[in-house]
């Protein structure tokens, strides 16, 4: 198949989240399995180092500007040697060349200009996809244009898209004017089109006009079309849910592998577990804390409500009093910044809070910690739990989305089971999972045995990427191209 995969963000290039790593991951994979496979997102001014295809007029509202197409790739590694996969930068000085990626005033018109200017592309570049893959609201408005193309562009009638839920808070509404920057009519405000309550919606205009949609977890495609989770769109969601899929996420095994990281202090595998324990005392000696057995939590996180810090900052006196050490990493909400500088200055000996983000500091926090800490009001998919698994870090976290799906409660009986999972969001259930951690940490046999099966689980992108192929040929047949697959 050839598919074009849209995003606001792509890692390497740009990151603030999980959007860019499924972004930067999934193509890859795709390639590896034969497709011929394209990525677009903005060019930002942080990115340098692209070459310049060429240039065409983008329609933004009355007026016509410039947009330049720019190219690089990324390395897609396997077995059988190194592809390429062709990555293109969207370029207009005026959108994109400023300090970060998010957050202006003219945010409305930015992606409008974006949405436009990805399907002007296609045309200069002659690449016409069978599969167009958007993701998060600054996409969204994709697939209502390519209808309208449809109209007057045969090339454009067979092309299926998908549109991929990240998270559904981030809607990216906007007063209704938007459609004039569009360019798309009036006739589709209305409340069973984008309008919501009373501005546009990129992330309902995707929900709406996409052929196939799909989140990062299966518990999160099931929690999205209830009002607690819905944001305002579970109405529509539900109408949705014969399209609406579940995928979980998977890791790249290349860049996250303990065995080859040039990030983390020493090197290590499921074979030689005993090797992490250097990992962690080498943290405490760069963090100021006290070399000890005792068992470390790690963190590392945005600093916002969504991630659970109310219910940790409620229990933190509970869990730090049962012998352990914590070390968070992460930046965003400044009362929950000031709030964990003040745990590490009452507990200095017990804590290292850094607020900020070093993607070394990052690995080394996973290849050094014992258990790894996630107690999510919400998590669509959630990509910590999956990276601290495969180095051995053994995930606490809460019963939703992805972590549900990706984490299974550990049974002391069998042995069975891959983190500790705690179902009510409460401060008491928090410390409840710590608590149940700690105990089979103390039995030392148990603890390796945990740790080797969580290293052993496999979330590569390979498992995830064939449920992607499925889901295009399931939007392809939903054009009338294909026999609808099993």
């Amino acid at each position: 198949m050839k598919i074009l995969l849209i995003s606001s963000e792509v890692a390497p290039f740009a990151k603030t989240g999980g959007l860019a790593d499924v972004a930067g991951s999934l193509p890859k994979a795709l390639l590896l399995q034969g497709n011929d496979v394209r990525v677009v997102l903005p060019r930002y001014r942080n990115i340098s180092g692209v070459d310049t295809l060429g240039d065409f007029p983008v329609q933004v509202g009355n007026r016509k500007t410039t947009c330049i197409v720019r190219t690089s790739s990324i390395e897609a590694k396997s077995e059988d040697g190194v592809r390429h996969l062709p990555v293109y930068f969207l370029d207009n000085y005026h959108y994109f060349d400023r300090d970060g990626y998010y957050g202006y005033r003219d945010e409305a018109e930015r992606f409008s200009f974006f949405n436009r200017a990805v399907l002007n592309m296609c045309e200069h570049l002659d690449f016409i996809p069978d599969v167009v893959h958007c993701n998060d609201w600054q996409s969204g408005f994709v697939p209502l244009l390519i209808r309208e193309l449809a109209a007057d562009s045969p090339p454009w009638k067979d092309v299926a898209t998908c549109y991929t839920i990240h998270n559904l808070r981030y809607q990216g509404n906007f007063p209704k004017e938007v459609l004039d920057l569009l360019g798309v009519p009036r006739r589709y405000f209305h409340p069973e089109g984008v309008e919501f309550y009373g501005q546009v919606s990129f992330m309902k205009a995707g929900i709406v006009y996409a052929d196939v949609l799909n989140t990062v977890s299966e518990t999160y495609s099931r929690e999205i079309q209830t009002p607690e989770f819905g944001e305002g769109l579970d109405g529509i969601l539900r109408k949705r849910a014969r399209d609406l899929f579940g995928i979980v996420s998977g890791i790249n095994y290349h860049e996250f592998d303990p065995a080859t990281d040039p990030r983390i202090y020493k090197t290590y595998d499921s074979a030689s577990t005993d090797r992490k324990k250097d990992n962690k005392y080498a943290l405490q000696r760069e963090l100021g804390l006290p070399i000890s057995e005792r068992p470390l939590i790690g963190m590392v996180s945005r600093l916002v409500d969504q991630k659970g810090l109310d219910i940790l900052l409620e229990s933190i006196h509970r869990i730090l009093s049962m012998d352990v050490q914590f070390v968070l990493l992460g930046t965003g909400d400044p009362h929950y910044e000031g709030a964990f500088q003040s745990v590490k200055e009452r507990y200095p000996d017990k804590t290292a809070a850094i607020i900020g983000f070093s993607g070394v500091l990052a690995q080394k926090i996973y290849a050094a910690s014992d258990m790894f800490l996630m107690p999510s009001r919400y998590e669509p998919c959630g990509l910590g739990q999956l990276i601290a698994m495969r180095y051995g870090s053994v995930p606490i976290v809460r019963r939703t989305g992805g972590l549900q799906d990706t984490v299974l409660d550990y049974d002391a009986d069998s042995g069975s089971g891959s983190g500790f999972v705690f179902w009510h969001y409460s401060a008491d259930d928090l410390a409840g999972a710590v608590s149940r951690a700690v105990n089979v940490y103390n039995d030392k046999s148990a603890w390796k045995s945990l740790v080797v099966n969580v290293m052993q689980r496999d979330f590569s992108w390979n498992r995830s990427a064939a449920l992607y192929t499925e889901l295009y040929m399931e939007a392809l047949a939903r054009k009338g191209r294909l026999e609808r697959p099993a």
